[in-house]
């Protein structure tokens, strides 16, 4: 198993920002940006090329009571053809009583010939939240697309608050009438932990819970990627 990124983050007794863990892993480096009053922003950066057969990208990310950290991921992440193999991409997040985690991902591509297992585990306490955006694109230019298994677990003060398996590793079964159709772009930002307020969107489901979540479809990334910032500079606004 590769070593995974570790980020934590909390208030000190002066009620400052601080990083009390960066440790690199096996794909991303995190590096600390310029600070903001009310946050701390940590970058994500790439050191390695994007997901092959074997590979095991990990994230451990952790923001204490009162906390606010911002990931900001400078490039998307590329899974290439593993010939037969599979990768993972898997993530934990803990976000304390008070804290917020802004996580403004980008795309994900999944190439022809990729088997990738996506896995996203949130424990937030009781007044924690945390704005989570995630396109996720099969395909490059003029391809298909590979296999990609997404499996979201989110818990709210212990409790249950989104549970999502999506499986696209059949070709076939996702193309057709009432999956994804011609599709190959999926984009999402969820709200956990506090449902924003906003204008009425034909794609908003609200959560069992406090949160809300607005997912797009179309067969190329711009439209939605536009619809997405939009949507996240309303949600993210405090």
């Amino acid at each position: 198993m590769n070593e995974p990124v570790v980020v934590g983050v909390e208030r000190d007794a002066s009620g400052r920002h601080v990083a009390r863990e960066l440790r690199p892993g096996a794909f991303l480096a995190p590096r600390p940006l310029l600070p903001e009053p009310d946050r701390t922003r940590i970058a994500l950066v790439g050191t390695r090329a994007g997901l092959l057969a074997g590979d095991d990208l990990g994230l451990r990310i952790s923001v204490g009571p009162g906390a606010r950290l911002e990931l900001v991921e400078p490039a998307g992440l590329v899974a290439y053809d593993h010939r037969g193999g599979r990768s993972r991409w898997r993530a934990r997040v803990e976000v304390a009583e008070g804290g917020e985690l802004l996580w403004c991902g980008q795309p994900f591509v999944v190439s022809d010939g990729a088997d990738v297992l996506r896995e996203m585990d949130v424990a937030l306490a009781a007044g924690a939240r945390m704005l989570w955006r995630d396109t996720l694109v099969l395909g490059r230019s003029g391809e298909r697309g590979g296999s990609v298994r997404v499996v979201t677990r989110v818990t709210y003060d212990d409790e249950e608050l989104l549970v999502e398996d999506l499986d696209l590793t059949d070709t076939a079964v996702r193309a057709l009438p009432g999956l994804l159709g011609p599709n190959r772009v999926v984009g999402s930002v969820t709200a956990l932990g506090a449902r924003p307020a906003g204008p009425a969107h034909p794609c908003r489901a609200e959560l069992a819970g406090p949160g809300a979540q607005i997912r797009l479809l179309d067969t190329a990334a711009p439209a939605v990627e536009a619809e997405l910032t939009a949507v996240w500079e309303a949600w993210s606004r405090p």
